[in-house]
């Protein structure tokens, strides 16, 4: 018997149908409470037994619309993402992604493509501030909407729907918005990832109710507050601070986030110049001091301003905090150069005998390794003694030593983000308010350490995300990859960005990320950092949609014998294919001509594809020849079902591919 060449449809192109998902979860876990396929919710109730909350009076977060958004979180998507290479930047190398689109579809496209693949997620999203707000999504049709909202069709309807304090949804509005693209994006994380979400006052207190019921409370990390730098008075007080709240997709992992100390490189420089060129102690720490100042650190480094015989920069930190564990008040410290015992503070010794006697260096009762510093004081290992014994020693430690500390509850960072921008665009001011790379950098470094960890930023904005991880794996030498999606939102016609040229927020932000690669490459033209990134854009499927109408339906059933659109490109179709696998999006494309034709072959012979009219037995054989010689461990073929020259080579393509050890092969 001949089997029969399996299509894929316009059906199969849709986004993971995470409802399906999770029911076939709950299948596994409890087999027992379905009956003829459907939930048996008292049997699940019994199955639960004391965890199941019925009473009517319980601890609830809800509000208008929330049922919806939870559906359309579950609704998948029939869009897909088209290639434009016009827009990019070194497609053919990079592995970065800017989407183009609204990104609660794009969500659901990468769905299959970046489940669980992505360490860090990062987004500002839109504030609640009862102006207009563009993300209004609909149940039924949100490729539809999207285009509406981004004038790409015609409409009677406005384009963004205001959301006044006035009215009664205000804050439902903007919780309807948020919950199914935080759903989503929860999805996307490793179990080793975080979530990085920058929010203001108006729903702080939502947001975080919002988060603990998606990501679970116990996933919560921190709330950090940031200090903008731009005072708002209007209230009576000068707000100058924003909230980042931290969640992680499995607290009980273990998520150290570290900050960087900014600008180290340039303190071990100096102290290296300063050693290199004899520089006395006492000038050399002049000179270290005025650095720390110009860069304003703060006093986690600013204790670091000594400098030892060998120009290694080290700080003290004082010892008599009181402490259960002290050396008691009978214990005498013998300074080690006058022999007299050190004047105890009033609230007695920090330390344990043993830990003091340790970083002393005390061998049989007698400090062993004692220097003399340029101002008289003296070092003993790791401890510091005044010139003599009336002031209290100190524990000494070295910049060396403690590269890294804890990320910080509250961020004050300097860098301005819109000198940033402006710098970019030649003094021009197109973005408000844009968030610094500092503040990124120090985020995305406190979690991301591997060489090619997956950045996510589907608010892009202004690109600040992918301006940070381009600066950062140039510092680091590391190759993280970004994902930047951005809804095509139109530019004011007053704005300056508008009169520059620029149509809308998306191509704006491009523009940022091309410039900011430009400036790195300028800078080091030696660096191997990839600064590229593949545009796509978000469109309704390429496959044609069985639509039938008793009106025309001879045109639409010769219209039906080519299931693809007739204005999509084989490339369109073919990034449609590997999203329907759930393939990375950037995975390397070989185009080869066999027997005349088109193939392409998507990393190195996992999947086939050739969308050609006229396919012969000759192209078959030779992708199975191809098949064979990249000796890829498993390989899926993919043909345009009205490519085949006849239906004879369509019926035997599946038998004659399983000579060569393909047997996934289907039609589109």
């Amino acid at each position: 018997m001949t089997e029969k060449l399996e299509k894929l449809t316009a059906e199969d192109g849709k986004s993971l149908d995470l409802e399906t998902q999770n029911i076939e979860k709950l299948k596994q876990l409890f087999p027992d409470v379905f009956r003829e396929g459907k939930v048996d919710f008292e049997a699940l109730k019994a199955a639960l037994g004391d965890h199941v909350e019925d009473k009517e009076e319980r601890y609830n977060f809800t509000w208008h619309g929330k049922n919806k958004a939870r559906q359309i979180a579950q609704t998948p998507s029939t869009g897909t993402l088209r290639p434009c290479k016009e827009e990019s930047v070194n497609w053919d190398t990079t592995e970065n992604l800017f989407i183009e689109g609204d990104n609660l579809e794009v969500l659901k496209l990468l769905q299959k493509s970046y489940h669980q693949k992505v360490k860090m997620i990062y987004i500002d999203p839109p504030y609640n501030t009862g102006k207009d707000f563009v993300y209004k999504d609909n149940f039924q049709d949100n490729i539809k909407n999207y285009k509406k909202i981004t004038n790409q069709v015609d409409s009677e309807g406005v384009t963004k729907s205001n959301n006044p304090e006035t009215s009664g949804r205000y804050h439902s509005d903007w919780l309807n918005m948020i919950y199914p693209r935080l759903k989503l994006a929860r999805n996307l994380l490793r179990n080793d990832g975080v979530i990085f979400i920058s929010i203001g006052n108006d729903e702080i207190v939502n947001l975080k109710k919002l988060c603990d019921e998606i990501y679970g409370e116990d996933n919560f990390i921190e709330s950090i507050s940031w200090n903008k730098r731009i005072p708002k008075n209007d209230k009576g007080v000068g707000n100058i601070h924003e909230y980042i709240l931290i969640y992680a997709k499995d607290a009980s992992l273990k998520h150290e986030l570290l900050m960087r100390k900014d600008g180290l490189d340039d303190i071990y420089n100096l102290s290296d110049k300063l050693k290199k060129s004899k520089t006395p102690i006492v000038e050399s720490e002049k000179e270290i001091k005025k650095l720390y100042k110009k860069n304003g650190y703060d006093r986690g480094i600013t204790l670091y301003n000594s400098l030892d015989s060998n120009y290694r920069l080290w700080g003290k930190i004082n010892m008599s905090w009181p402490n259960a564990n002290t050396f008691g008040p009978d214990y005498k410290v013998y300074h080690p150069m006058t022999g007299n015992p050190v004047k105890m503070p009033d609230r007695g010794w920090r330390w344990k005998l043993e830990t003091f006697e340790d970083a002393a260096g005390i061998v049989n009762n007698e400090y062993a390794d004692i220097e003399k510093l340029h101002d008289g004081s003296i070092l003993c290992n790791k401890i510091w003694f005044a010139k003599d014994e009336n002031t209290q020693p100190s524990s000494v430690t070295y910049l060396d030593d403690v590269n890294t500390f804890l990320l910080r509850s509250v961020l004050s960072l300097k860098s301005d983000g819109g000198i940033e921008v402006e710098k970019l665009f030649d003094g021009k001011s197109f973005f408000s308010y844009p968030k610094p790379t500092s503040l990124l950098k120090t985020l995305i470094s406190s979690i991301s350490r591997n060489e090619d960890d997956v950045i996510l930023d589907f608010f892009a904005g202004s690109g600040t995300t992918a301006h940070s991880v381009f600066n950062l794996n140039a510092e680091e030498n590391k190759n993280r990859k970004f994902i930047m999606v951005q809804l095509p939102e139109e530019l004011d016609k007053s704005s300056e960005a508008k009169k520059a040229g620029y149509n809308n927020i998306a191509e704006l932000s491009r523009d940022r990320i091309r410039r900011a690669g430009e400036g790195i490459q300028t800078e080091n033209s030696s660096s191997k950092v990839d600064v590229g990134f593949k545009t796509f854009k978000l469109d309704i499927s390429n496959i044609k949609q069985w639509e039938p109408s008793f009106d025309n339906l001879s045109d639409i059933l010769d219209n039906s014998v080519d299931s693809i659109k007739p204005e999509r490109t084989s490339e369109d179709v073919l990034y449609e294919i590997l999203l329907k696998y759930g393939l990375d999006l950037t995975y390397p494309i070989t185009e080869h001509i066999l027997a005349g034709k088109t193939v392409y072959d998507v990393a190195f012979g996992s999947l086939i594809v050739c969308l050609d009219e006229g396919i012969t037995r000759e192209t078959v054989e030779a992708i199975g020849k191809l098949k064979q010689e990249l000796d890829s461990e498993t390989t899926r073929v993919v043909f345009k079902d009205a490519g085949f020259a006849d239906d004879a080579v369509k019926v035997n393509a599946i038998q004659l591919l399983k000579q060569y050890g393909v047997d996934d092969v289907k039609s589109i």
